[in-house]
């Protein structure tokens, strides 16, 4: 991964009051991502990559697992001193461990912001154990139905049509041309005040988080456009058909091959 190249998130690598806002977020947010990532044995590792401020960590590590964590933020990882010395701080890069060394690896709204998402999904396979999970979670920039449209690239008629155009046009390439396929790039978002997933530089989506997946050696065991828990009925409802990869947020959980 080119970490060592200038990176729009330079700004967040020191920034304290980043770290507060994130300390602040509400608990429930994290819920249905620490379900995941939450292996089925005491004893198995679990990787969270962007961590933040550690609330997944340190809800898993409070469980009885040894949960690990990863950000590219100082002032993150220094909040998660207060609870464990198992995360970390890295470039945005190559992950800092052995290939296959956790059994649950995921990344919640991250994808979105790194500057090489094809290197992000290889690293976060890389150090999954054969058998185990990567579950990787994003907005869903493509969404062609739906509301709660809080970025541009969502947002309007004229505009859900070009990304349901988009979405149409990717899956053929993933068909006929696999090798040129890669996640489409935009520019951050620089206005006051400031609001979610403007610093986001990917468009990010199920159907290419998904491809990625599958490329670098995993089978999907699930993929929803829902985030958080929601009830049973209206979760499956929502991802009963194909139109789920048009609508709200990119969940993908997959399982990496055992060769």
């Amino acid at each position: 991964m080119k970490s060592a190249q200038p990176s729009h998130l330079d700004h967040v690598r020191d920034d304290t009051a980043y770290a507060e806002i994130l300390a602040n977020w509400d608990a429930a947010f994290y819920a249905k991502f620490t379900a995941a990532i939450r292996p089925a044995q005491k004893e198995q590792r679990i990787l969270d990559i962007g961590c933040g401020v550690g609330q997944v960590v340190a809800t898993l590590t409070l469980e009885g697992f040894e949960a690990h964590g990863v950000d590219v933020s100082a002032p993150n990882i220094a909040k998660t001193h207060s609870f464990t010395d198992r995360c970390l701080l890295y470039d945005g890069g190559r992950l800092p461990y052995p290939d296959g060394y956790f059994h649950r690896v995921g990344a919640l709204n991250v994808v979105e912001h790194v500057q090489d998402p094809e290197d992000f999904i290889r690293e976060a396979v890389r150090v999954c154990a054969l058998g185990g999970q990567v579950i990787l979670s994003s907005p869903n920039f493509l969404r062609f139905l739906g509301w709660r449209d809080y970025h541009p690239r969502m947002r309007g008629i004229p505009q859900k049509w070009r990304n349901l155009l988009s979405l149409l046009a990717r899956r053929s390439r993933m068909r006929t041309q696999p090798e040129s396929v890669r996640f489409e790039r935009m520019s951050p978002i620089i206005k006051e005040p400031f609001t979610p997933d403007d610093d986001a530089i990917v468009c990010t989506n199920a159907l290419d988080i998904a491809f990625f997946l599958e490329r670098y050696g995993c089978d999907l065991l699930e993929v929803a456009c829902t985030d958080r828990s929601v009830p049973a009925i209206a979760d499956w409802l929502l991802n009963l058909t194909p139109l789920k990869y048009g609508l709200f947020n990119a969940w993908v959980i997959a399982h990496r091959r055992v060769r």
